[in-house]
């Protein structure tokens, strides 16, 4: 008997300990019916056999949980992390500030699982507190929340950093932004938002006394921390010196990601206080405990199917006896440029996640775990383009990589984006994607909120030439359309048909007797509209008339003039009085010319590169022109002109990132090779053309060789993902030659022309103008000789002062370096003059780019005693 009842309670206590211990714990007590889950134990397989949902009323119960990624049927494991990775897929969506997953029953080794959501409410009303009535409507505009929205952490976080930022301009460093909500009685799901501010009082850091740091030096760790400086430091002139307690946060905290970059992970700051020092200042004391210097040993890879881990690893760059370096795993793992993630999200493995876990920690040591879900390939389902009210919208679609039944890739999306904003019609700074995933039906939505804006230009301007007041008037039509020319109606806006996405310019500059010119352009940049090959058409016209000799004998002529170029046949007159009574129509030159382009994007290296060639021909017609080698006669150019580019600049107006480059050459026939002619008779002994007949002759068909290559990169010296104005850094490199097939045919047609605006020059007609400020136009082009060569080479630093819809604003400082020679033998790009300087450049969308630049130029020209100065140049209509 005493045997039995000792069986029997030692059996009980067996199956009561089992009951316990077990993952849902099947012990029930009397006051929660519910499973206890101890996750100090082993984790046990579970099979789903039902799944619950409450607290939302908008959406299917299926819709919900398959955003959970778990299903009735699944095994999983309790404790795991498939229940983890459910929580993580609702806070991901961030439609709910809510969400938990709990055992209803366990049963042997099914689970039954109650989900239980709370919805983001909306808001119902919005009450500033502790603002001025001015203060209180610039934040209204500023911060962008209003009644009906959904409000979110990052709603709130948002309008919080918002104001801070607005009461920092005006010297409230400190200020408190704390934001309540409270539910509404009168509206179900909704809430009253009261912002409450104290801008409270300046106060400065006088001290930071920092103890316990040994492997960083205690001025490193002040350097470190970027908001939160000493007054009265001399390294701390430009650094900002209040005291902000956010700031200090978050310095703290930079504190330590610097110790866990340098192999400290278990760092930390044990102590810290802060304390009065006087009215405006305050002393900071920190302790910190380093712990010991970690170095990586081994990584593993868990999950991966689609790539081998050798690839993996690879990508993640940290390889074993590597110091233990946390921020670069972060960055590695988690951020913009996590070349792991850019591999899956690329190939439409948009639910894709990896977790990092530490499973080993060996002395110094540590074991990596790197655990992968892979998930199924997203398809595209929709693509959805809101905000277009300017183009077709198939003009629009036709730039897109993303387009529905697709597997969704990352890397297609952004270059969509690019393409969208190099087109101009719509605001690169307010594009962003909207990605809306549906784990469920393995599918992404994709919507395009589009900012549409004004991108035809009008271009208005008046100047003062030798002549007099010379007037320019250019219509630039960004978004015509040929196709609706015959079709009034509806397809025009205004004066001319739109909607195609094509250009149309018209322009005509004029003094009334002296000089008219005139010319039209085409540009379709996908030609027959299915693919992106570009087409243009383009012709012109001028004419320029000359004074008749009884200006040289009148009292107006002061005896003052420039010699010009091209071996004294001509001369240039400055500082004349007026012309109107030696107006000679006899007298002229007049050009016309016509050209034909096209151009196809390019499959191979990759599909920035484009190629082009363009048929152009411009007749030159001179009747007793003093100005010029040719007087007498016409002169024929004949070119073709092929060009292999590659641009991958992300925006037209105010780049951050990407290159620009060229390399082109312009050929015309080499008639001297087989005309017959002796060209070398032409000339006298002393190498001069021996008569205006024998010059007419020559270059009666004009051959030369050009070849030009252009280079410019832009880089952000800022995080622009992060910073909405960062500083940028653009280069530039150009070169440029012509060439000749025969050495007595040299065309002076199609040189160079360096220095100042490169908008004007002495021989615009003949010659190709360069910029180069700090030096006058013209004055770096070897005087009366042509320009056969020349090299620019710059530095600019921009920082934009406004990036808005209708305006954009940057100011820039330069360096630049230039010249030009006459003899291609004597190039040397390190024989340059150079020049420093800045302005500012304002884009409006009816004029274009205007702007000013102040240069100085530092070296003497052509070997005289003069050095480019101090020079200022207007812009309008063009970008150096």
């Amino acid at each position: 008997m005493h045997y039995r009842i000792s069986f029997i309670f030692v059996t009980f206590i067996c199956l009561f300990c089992f009951a316990a211990t077990g993952f849902a714990q099947n012990a029930n007590t009397e006051e929660d019916s519910k499973p206890v889950i101890l996750y100090s134990g082993t984790p046990k397989k579970y099979e789903i056999a039902d799944i619950k949902v409450e607290g939302v009323k908008n959406y299917e119960d299926y819709v919900l949980i398959g955003l959970s990624g778990l299903s009735v049927g699944q095994v999983i494991s309790v404790p795991g992390d498939e229940i983890t990775g459910a929580i993580k897929n609702y806070w991901k969506h961030g439609l709910f500030s809510d969400v938990q997953i709990t055992a209803e029953k366990i049963e042997g080794n099914k689970i039954w699982l109650k989900i239980s959501l709370t919805q983001r409410p909306r808001i119902s009303d919005i009450r500033y507190n502790g603002v001025k009535k001015s203060e209180r409507s610039d934040l209204e505009a500023r911060v962008g929340m209003a009644k009906g929205m959904q409000i979110t952490p990052n709603t709130v976080d948002r309008v919080k950093i918002l104001i801070k930022r607005y009461f920092d301009d005006k010297g409230f460093k400190n200020a408190e932004v704390i934001i309540n909500q409270k539910d509404d009685p009168a509206n179900e799901n909704q809430v009253i938002v009261d912002v409450n501010i104290d801008k409270k009082e300046k106060v400065k850091v006088h001290e930071i006394q920092i103890v316990g740091n040994n492997a960083i030096k205690t001025s490193k760790l002040k350097r470190v921390m970027k908001k939160t400086n000493e007054k009265g430091k001399l390294h701390n002139l430009f650094r900002t010196k209040k005291f902000v307690p956010e700031n200090y946060e978050a310095d703290k905290q930079l504190i330590i990601d610097k110790y866990n970059e340098l192999g400290y992970r278990d760092a930390m700051i044990v102590k810290d206080s802060i304390s009065q020092f006087d009215n405006k200042t305050i002393n900071i004391y920190m302790e910190i405990d380093e712990g010991q210097k970690y170095y990586l040993r081994n990584v593993t890879w868990v999950g991966n199917t689609l790539y081998a881990s050798e690839v993996l690893n690879e990508l993640l760059r940290m390889k074993k006896g590597d110091v233990y370096n946390q921020k670069l795993l972060n960055e590695r793992v988690s951020s913009d440029e996590d070349a792991i993630g850019n591999l899956y999200y690329n190939n439409g493995y948009l639910f894709y996640s990896l977790d990092p876990v530490e499973v080993n920690i060996v002395g110094d040591s540590i074991d990596l775990e790197m655990r992968i879900y892979e998930g199924r390939q997203a398809t595209i389902n929709k693509v959805k383009i809101s905000g277009n009210d300017r183009l077709y919208e198939n003009v629009v679609r036709r730039e897109l990589r993303v387009r529905p039944g697709q597997l969704f890739s990352k890397e297609d999306l952004m270059r969509s984006l690019r393409e969208i904003q190099q087109m101009g019609h719509f605001d690169p700074e307010n594009l962003q994607p909207d990605i809306q995933p549906d784990p469920v039906n393995g599918t992404v939505d994709i919507g395009l909120p589009l900012t549409s804006k004004a991108n035809d230009q009008v271009e208005f301007s008046a100047g003062w030439g030798q002549t007099g007041i010379i007037g320019k008037l250019s219509l630039k039509f960004t978004n015509f359309s040929v196709a609706n020319l015959l079709h009034p109606g509806e397809n025009y806006r205004g004066i001319l048909p739109q909607g195609d996405g094509q250009t149309l310019t018209i322009s005509g500059q004029t003094n009334a007797k002296y000089y008219q010119s005139y010319s039209v352009s085409f540009f379709d940049p996908w030609f027959g509209g299915k693919r992106p090959n570009s087409f243009s058409l383009s012709a012109f016209f001028s004419i320029q008339t000359d004074i008749s000799d009884r200006y040289y004998n009148s009292s107006y002529f002061n005896n003052y003039y420039n010699y010009m170029s091209y071996g004294g046949y001509g001369y240039n007159y400055n500082n004349y009085n007026s012309y109107e009574n030696y107006y000679d129509p006899d007298k002229s030159i007049k050009m016309w010319g016509l050209s034909a382009g096209w151009g196809k994007r390019l499959n191979w290296p990759d599909d920035f590169f484009t190629l082009s060639a363009e048929l152009a021909y411009q007749r030159y017609t001179l009747k007793d022109w003093r100005y010029f080698i040719v007087q007498n006669g016409k002169c024929n150019d004949l070119s073709l002109n092929l060009t292999l580019a590659r641009s991958s600049y992300d925006s037209p107006i105010f780049p951050r990132s990407g290159s620009d480059f060229s390399l082109s050459v312009q050929l015309t026939p080499p008639y001297s090779l087989f005309d017959g002619k002796d060209y070398k008779s032409y000339y006298n002994a002393n190498g001069s053309v021996s008569s205006q007949e024998n010059a007419d002759k020559l270059y009666k068909w004009v051959e030369y060789h050009k070849w030009k290559f252009k280079a410019k990169t832009y880089t952000s010296l800022m995080d622009y993902q992060k910073f909405k104005k960062p500083l940028v850094l653009m280069t530039r490199t150009e070169f440029g030659l012509v060439g000749h097939y025969n050495k007595y045919k040299k065309s002076p047609f199609g040189t160079f022309d360096v220095g100042g605006d490169g908008m004007t020059g002495y021989s615009s007609y003949a010659t190709e103008s360069i910029a180069l400020r700090g030096y006058e136009n013209s004055s770096l082009t070897p005087w009366g000789e042509e320009g056969y060569a020349y090299a620019r080479l710059g530095l600019e630093l921009r920082y934009p002062l406004m990036l808005e819809t209708s305006t954009n604003i940057y100011v820039l400082g330069f360096l630049e370096a230039g010249n030009a020679w006459h003899d291609v033998k004597k190039f040397n790009p390190f024989d340059l003059k150079r020049s420093a300087g800045f302005g500012v450049r304002i884009f409006l969308p009816m004029v274009g780019m205007m702007g000013i630049d102040w240069g100085y130029g530092f070296d003497k020209i052509n070997g005289s005693r003069e050095y480019g100065g101090s020079q200022f140049h207007f812009i309008l209509g063009q970008e150096f």
